[in-house]
């Protein structure tokens, strides 16, 4: 105990003199330092009035870094569809079964000599057969029964007599009959006892569906015309398949030209080419030594396709010249083959484009979502090459709805128009009451072509005088002549020319509306060939949302939809709930690009505004309580939602279709928007000018349910009975209900992405 209190007394002393040192020893620090203290210099801690200011940079250097961005989806540099070399040779070198024939064999009885059975008659075949005759008829010395009689069962939709033993449909078709006939020339004699009694010359009718069918009858009492018995030692015949002599098949002998040859083709082409030969190898365009008719009509289809949106130029096929030199009959085998080949091809790519486009939209950019379709090609060349009008066959794949018709008729009429008649206002033009300007001459023109007939004759007097005094005045007159054509098209009446009223004022040329059109056939493909009957479409460029029911149009209004920064994506779903009184939960992308700026620089912004903020565990927090600049676009630790109410950026409800894409149609409090001429506003999702109409369409309800709905001023959803697809879409130019075609400013440059894409898709076919 005492050497422990002296080792620490040492201890101590020790560690005092050390101290003492430190204080006393001279120091090189500058003159101007700051005196330390004891603990200071022993643990060598910085002064407190250094460690402060430390601190505050290090906040300040927080606030300065810039807040991390969730980026929006992207376009992308469009790859098209690769052709691959197709090997033509797997044809020429398949292996091709060899049909068959079906013999009708006697069954022969136990114990019984077979080759005797067989040798009986010349075909190897002898059947007598008891036959009982109701209707008076007469009939051959020898009842002849062939094998056509076995045709005659064949196609003969009644159900055979008892006790007769047939091969299935697949065993005898008609083809095998047909062959049987060539194999067995010799009859099958039928012989009764009248035939002792009848003279040779003297015929007995027997009926179709009598006497003619091979059979064996149960016992009956005889009829007194005609009594016919049965050798015991016959039995009822048995149908047996055989292989039957090779039949001459023009595709089988000409396919060994095939050996070595390739052809470019989509992948799909290529693999259903392949597949359709090696089932069904014959000729579907070509008989004896020319292109038959079909090919004809196809032909003339294909050169067609530009009507429908396509290009002609991409299913060229040559046609074999009609004059060859007869002694060359192997080359002219050789080019008909290659023509049957690359006829089969070209029209497997046009079912593909005309079913489902040209273009991948996945491809185009990060805003496209759409499963790319399946195409059953064997079975559409089936149907073509067994069709009466192969040419209409073929045009059939393309979509058959009346959005897609009026298209074509649009495009016809467009096509039949020989030379535009255009008014062109300058670009950057801006006219307001009182200024001069030369361009004033031509927005009079515009008016007197686009204006309505009321206007021209209230403002008759106006547009006449104008320009007597050669002077270009934008006069009151004129400016209450420009704000009834405003308010006429759905604009600000305030009698300012700028780029809104220049718009309406100005013709779309005939080439723009052309290319138009065919955009939006393109993308009519990658939707459903059939919309249905009952379902909501919404076109971005019109600013419009439709609900059709029954295949009208019931009920239309304007809407909100995405910033050019925050586009609505181009998809399809199905309509699920309506939500009454909702809350609003905020989206990742406008936490971490909008709120998460303002929070740290005030992390009560949420709270002061109401928001709710819930942890992972579900635990409300407070905004103040969250280090803002922790959180970054990977990591955000709370959930945020705003509660029901007046301030609700969803309003008093929303229309739920759940995508990966978080989009939706909802109310919403900011109702002067709909007011504006471009609506492109919101942060992606669907805001409706109308939502209690909307609401009560999917519903199948009335405005006055979903109002006492919202009345009871509680969150609350309602599922939507059936199945009603939605349709978020992008169409410069789309048909009205009318069948006139509206055409709408391209918002998001997705027309000129989209062009793109066909045209490399285009480039890379025609090598």
């Amino acid at each position: 105990m005492t050497t422990r209190k002296i080792g620490t007394r040492k201890g101590l002393f020790a560690l005092a003199c050390v101290l003492a040192a430190g204080v006393v020893m001279p120091t090189t620090e500058p003159a101007n330092a700051q005196q330390r203290s004891l603990f200071e210099i022993i643990f060598g801690n910085k002064p407190r009035d250094q460690r402060l200011p430390e601190r505050e940079m290090q906040r300040q250097q927080q606030v300065a870094q810039p807040a991390p961005k969730i980026s929006a989806p992207k376009f992308y540099n469009y790859k098209p569809d690769v052709l691959k070399p197709v090997d033509l040779t797997v044809l020429a070198e398949m292996e091709i079964a060899p049909a068959k024939i079906v013999a009708a064999l006697p069954e022969i009885p136990v114990g019984s000599d077979v080759e005797e059975a067989l040798d009986s008659t010349d075909a190897g075949v002898e059947m007598e057969v008891t036959s009982s005759i109701s209707k008076p008829a007469s009939v051959t010395p020898a009842d002849a029964v062939t094998v056509e009689a076995l045709a005659d069962i064949e196609d003969t939709p009644s159900v055979p007599p008892p006790g007769i033993e047939l091969a299935s449909a697949d065993d005898l078709s008609a083809t095998q009959v047909m062959a049987a006939e060539a194999a067995s020339p010799a009859p099958v004699e039928v012989r009764s006892e009248a035939a002792a009694t009848t003279k040779p010359d003297e015929m007995v009718d027997v009926g179709d569906d009598e006497a003619t069918a091979v059979a064996e009858t149960p016992a009956m009492e005889p009829e007194p015309a005609i009594s016919a018995t049965v050798p015991a030692r016959t039995a009822a015949p048995v149908v047996e398949a055989m292989e039957s002599p090779a039949v001459e098949n023009p595709f089988v002998e000409a396919r060994q030209y095939l050996q070595g040859e390739k052809l470019n083709a989509l992948g799909e082409v290529g693999e259903a080419l392949i597949a359709y030969y090696t089932a069904n190898p014959s000729f579907v365009w070509v008989e004896g030594t020319n292109a038959n008719e079909r090919a004809g009509a196809v032909l003339d289809a294909l050169s067609q396709a530009d009507a429908y949106g396509l290009s002609a130029a991409d299913y060229q096929v040559e046609l074999p010249a009609s004059e060859y030199d007869t002694s060359a009959l192997e080359e002219r085998q050789r080019a008909l083959m290659l023509f049957e080949m690359n006829m089969s091809a070209q029209v497997l790519s046009y079912v593909l484009d005309a079913t489902r486009g040209r273009v991948d939209p996945n491809r185009l950019s990060g805003y496209h979502d759409f499963k790319r379709k399946d195409v059953d090609l064997v079975s559409a060349l089936e149907n073509i090459a067994s069709a009466k009008d192969a040419g209409s066959a073929l045009v059939a794949s393309n979509p058959d709805n009346r959005q897609f018709k009026a298209l074509a008729t649009e495009l016809a009429e467009l096509n039949a128009v020989e030379a535009d008649n255009l008014i062109e206002i300058a670009a950057g033009t801006f006219l307001k009451p009182g200024t001069e300007n030369p361009e004033l001459k031509n927005v009079v023109a515009a008016i007197r072509k686009r204006g309505s007939d009321k206007l021209l004759v209230d403002h008759g007097v106006t547009l006449m005088e104008y320009g007597l005094d050669g002077r270009h005045v934008y006069s009151p007159e004129l400016v209450a002549m420009v704000k009834d054509f405003q308010k006429e098209n759905g604009l600000s009446a305030d009698g300012i020319v700028g780029r809104n009223t220049i718009s309406k004022l100005t013709d779309v040329s005939t080439a723009s509306k052309k290319e138009m059109i065919v955009l939006a056939m393109e993308r009519l493909r990658w939707l459903p060939r059939n919309l249905g009957s009952r379902h909501v479409f919404i076109n971005q460029p019109a600013y419009q949302a439709t609900y059709i029911n029954n295949d009208r149009d019931e009920l239309s209004m304007r809407v909100v939809v995405g910033k050019k920064s925050n586009q609505t994506n181009f998809f399809q779903d199905e309509i699920e709930t309506v939500e009454y009184n909702p809350y609003w939960g905020v989206p990742r992308s406008i936490i971490v690009n909008e709120m998460l700026p303002q929070l740290r620089r005030d992390p009560s912004y949420l709270d002061r505004q109401g928001y709710e903020l819930t942890d992972r565990k579900g635990r409300r927090v407070a905004s103040t309580n969250i280090n803002w600049h922790s959180v970054g676009s990977a990591s955000i630790p709370v959930d945020i939602r705003q509660p029901p109410g007046a301030r609700n950026a969803l309003g008093e409800l929303k229309i739920l279709f759940p995508n990966k894409h978080a989009i939706y149609m909802h109310d919403t409090p900011s109702k002067s928007l709909f007011n504006r001429e471009s609506r492109a506003l919101s942060h992606g999702c669907i805001r409706l000018h109308d939502p209690r109409g909307m609401a009560a369409a999917v519903l199948g309800s009335t405005r006055e349910h979903i109002a006492q709905q919202i009345a009871q001023g509680r969150n609350k959803a309602e599922p939507v009975p059936g199945n009603i697809p939605v349709y978020v879409s992008y169409f410069t130019a789309w048909p009205n209900e009318d069948g006139s075609v509206g055409y709408y400013a391209d918002m998001y440059d997705r027309d000129k992405r989209l062009n793109d894409a066909i045209a490399k898709t285009r480039e890379k076919r025609r090598g």
